[in-house]
């Protein structure tokens, strides 16, 4: 069984489209775990012990259990309308965002939208961010202004998984920390 492949299923079940197994999330994102499991094993045939060590050993920490273990949700990363209780909390004075090089010039002019996600999510190293912007390309590396957005007035919020999460962030709180390749 391919762990990798059934845990992206599961995010994307859980983040974007849990009516394609035929689940329901609540408003704060939990799905019944038996509901999960018989939704993915449509697709990929799971019982509890393999949703468990998914969920343990994924290294993004994408998912939370609740304390009873009869729920579970993604941590973060949602485009549904759920509320997964954030807590708003001050960012450091600099976090990092990393996307695919052809992306900067229209970030560095519009800023960073949630692109179909609740939040814009940023990154507390430059090595995360660099991670996170090879997914699709040449990586780029944009510097936050986290401070001093967060003075301005800007909610900040940290997910569980250590993901630092924002609604936007305007063009002038935004600089290029590093070009792959310049221009």
């Amino acid at each position: 069984m391919d762990d990798t492949r059934i845990s992206r299923y599961i995010s994307m079940l859980l983040r974007h489209h849990p009516e394609a197994a035929g689940i329901t999330v609540d408003r704060h994102g939990w799905a019944n775990v038996e509901e999960l499991i018989a939704g993915v094993s449509r697709k990929f045939p799971i019982d509890r012990a393999d949703l468990e060590r998914i969920v343990v050993r994924d290294k993004k920490d994408r998912y939370s259990l609740s304390p009873d273990g009869t729920k579970i949700r993604a941590n973060q990363g949602h485009s549904i309308d759920v509320d997964v209780e954030l807590e708003e909390k001050e960012p450091p004075e600099v976090l990092y965002h990393g996307t695919a090089e052809r992306f900067a010039a229209s970030i560095e002019h519009e800023g960073l939208k949630p692109q179909g996600r609740l939040y814009v999510h940023l990154s507390k190293d430059e090595k995360t961010a660099r991670i996170v912007g090879q997914r699709h390309g040449k990586p780029v590396i944009f510097t936050v202004k986290a401070g001093e957005m967060f003075r301005a007035g800007h909610k900040f919020y940290l997910s569980v998984n250590n993901v630092w999460l924002t609604e936007k962030v305007p063009p002038e709180y935004l600089a290029v920390l590093q070009l792959t390749h310049p221009n």
